[in-house]
């Protein structure tokens, strides 16, 4: 079975979490099978080191699920992007609007370093407003984004677009 099917067949939905109209894709139940959690993070690096990263920025929380798996695989630094106030150093900011509400996320401020190429990775792009703020937490701190890459994409809410004006190198392995 390819990985899309195993993904579709693992996927569950969730309606009017975590608010009324919105179909939330619980990704948790890909932790419950740890041969596809390998071969999630195996696809990704695939397509992830021809843009040969020097750091992947992980985000909070869901990110950081194969975030790690990938920048172990790949032997380089994943650095994350939390919540706000969840760091314990200095940190650098960015607020952003949420599909259902807003947020702000943190850096710290020695996370990257100067001309580092780095790929951004989160379980799900939805609207794309995470992973447009991290991306401004990246060149905040002089480093550059050379790509991104998701699990989901929910393709109806474009946050691909928000996207391109960082990176063209955008993978998904399953779009909805």
């Amino acid at each position: 079975m390819d990985i899309v099917t195993q993904l579709k067949h693992t996927i569950r939905d969730i309606p009017d979490f975590p608010k009324p109209g919105i179909v939330f894709k619980d990704l948790t139940t890909l932790l419950k099978k740890p041969e596809l959690c390998i071969t999630i993070a195996d696809e990704l690096c695939k397509k992830i080191k021809p843009l040969a990263p020097d750091a992947i920025v992980a985000l909070d929380s869901r990110g950081f699920w194969f975030g790690l798996m990938i920048s172990t695989r790949l032997g380089i630094p994943m650095i994350p992007v939390r919540k706000e106030g969840k760091l314990p150093y200095k940190t650098v900011a960015k607020a952003y609007a949420l599909e259902y509400g807003m947020s702000k996320i943190e850096m710290h401020i020695d996370a990257l370093q100067p001309g580092w190429k780095v790929l951004i990775h989160d379980d799900l792009l939805a609207t794309g407003g995470t992973a447009e703020a991290a991306s401004t937490l990246v060149i905040a701190q002089k480093a550059t984004v050379c790509g991104y890459a998701f699990v989901v994409e929910l393709d109806a809410l474009k946050g691909r677009e928000k996207l391109l004006p960082f990176s063209e190198n955008i993978t998904s392995l399953i779009h909805y």
